[in-house]
């Protein structure tokens, strides 16, 4: 009970900072250079450029009915997390509305920031389990009612808001904010992710057996070998399959090259690898 307690409190704060990083990009560099968001955070600037509202709290606001029509599908832990991750974005963005840079000469980099600013922050929420709604229960609802792929409905959500910016306030701004929603995805993926990338190979081989034997005890690394047929030949083979690092592929097409200069190689880039030798599951 008390490891579940502190998980909770782990993420919650994880999520705070997350959604403070959001906050802090959307004011110093975006609204500052009146520059605009896809998805609900998009509508919510355009309010605030057209009215005045204040952004944190329009976009609460809209949030709410869709986060109690929602409630069901989303689960009860991820609803939470998404509750809480909505309220301190909202808050943190109207307590930094203070802190904001014009970069009237420079929209090009306002833009770039932005986008970095933007993606840490959501990244950092993603990271720890949680969400800042708007357009991701948008998606689950029409996934649910309709069966629409949740990447579709956010990618038509995002083209209908950044569409309506460019007819309100111009192509020039639409194009900007294009920019910052493409840095931001990036930086998303990359704090999910990570820096580090492992490489998967499958090699086939008549000496696959040996070279298993080599990965083991000069890579150090573990292997797996699945059997198969050549569609051509008809002949069964073994194929090996093994994860080592970006440092370590040089060495591992070495030890296959100077095993069976013959050999089959397939090298695929990994970009997340849980277990020993890698990742810890809780890092």
């Amino acid at each position: 009970m008390k490891r579940r307690i502190g998980l909770w409190l782990k993420d919650a704060l994880g999520i705070a900072v997350g959604a403070s990083i959001f906050a802090f990009g959307l004011n110093y560099f975006i609204i500052a250079n009146r520059l605009a968001e896809g998805g609900l955070t998009g509508v919510a600037l355009m309010f605030y450029y057209l009215f005045g509202w204040p952004v944190g709290q329009s976009y609460l606001i809209m949030n709410i009915p869709l986060f109690i029509i929602g409630w069901r599908l989303l689960g009860h832990e991820f609803a939470l997390k998404t509750l809480w991750g909505t309220a301190v974005a909202s808050l943190a963005i109207d307590l930094t509305a203070q802190y904001q840079s014009p970069m009237p000469n420079d929209i090009l980099l306002a833009a770039l920031y932005g986008g970095f600013f933007l993606g840490v922050g959501l990244g950092v929420i993603f990271l720890f389990g949680g969400s800042t709604g708007g357009g991701d229960i948008v998606a689950r609802l029409v996934n649910h009612r309709w069966g629409w792929p949740l990447g579709r409905v956010l990618l038509m959500f995002d083209v209908i808001v950044i569409t309506s910016i460019a007819f309100i306030f111009g192509k020039a701004v639409a194009m900007y904010t294009l920019l910052a929603v493409f840095v931001a995805s990036r930086v998303i993926d990359f704090v999910q992710e990570g820096a580090y990338t492992a490489r998967a190979a499958m090699i086939i081989s008549e000496k696959s057996e040996e070279i298993a034997r080599r990965v083991v005890s000069e890579l150090e690394r573990g292997a797996t070998v699945f059997s198969g047929r050549g569609a051509y030949t008809a002949e069964e083979k073994n194929i090996l399959y093994c994860v080592v690092s970006r440092s370590e592929l040089v060495r591992l097409k070495g030890v296959v090259y100077d095993t069976d200069p013959k050999a089959f190689m397939i090298i695929n880039e990994v970009h997340e690898v849980l277990g020993e030798g890698f990742r810890t599951w809780n890092s």
